[in-house]
């Protein structure tokens, strides 16, 4: 997440380490800071925050092996379970889209 967004880690809140800033505009109309995409060691899995709207990223879900979606996240339960170069092509997908924006 460092490499592909070239920011060190940060935290964010209690449990959450994020990688990167952005901007954006809720949908009540509010600018929120937010990070490009971070990750909480939860108890029952592992939560990546990698925001979704870009072409690739159904396609690299696809691929990534084991894991549950949110809106917003993606969770896995084991690293076992996945596929790392996809899941490195998710992260670096990811930050290209929320900087294209």
């Amino acid at each position: 997440m460092q490499k592909a967004t070239g920011a060190k880690p940060k935290k964010w809140g209690a449990s959450i380490v994020g990688f990167g800033d952005y901007r954006y505009t809720s949908s009540r109309g509010r600018g929120v800071d937010w990070f490009l995409i971070g990750f909480s060691p939860r108890k029952r899995d592992l939560t990546l925050y990698l925001t979704p709207g870009s072409a690739r990223r159904a396609e690299l879900l696809e691929a990534l092996g084991t894991h549950t979606t949110g809106k917003a996240c993606v969770y896995i339960k084991r690293l076992a379970a996945i596929d790392c170069n996809v899941l490195r092509a998710l992260v670096e997908d990811t930050v290209e889209h929320l900087r294209a924006r």
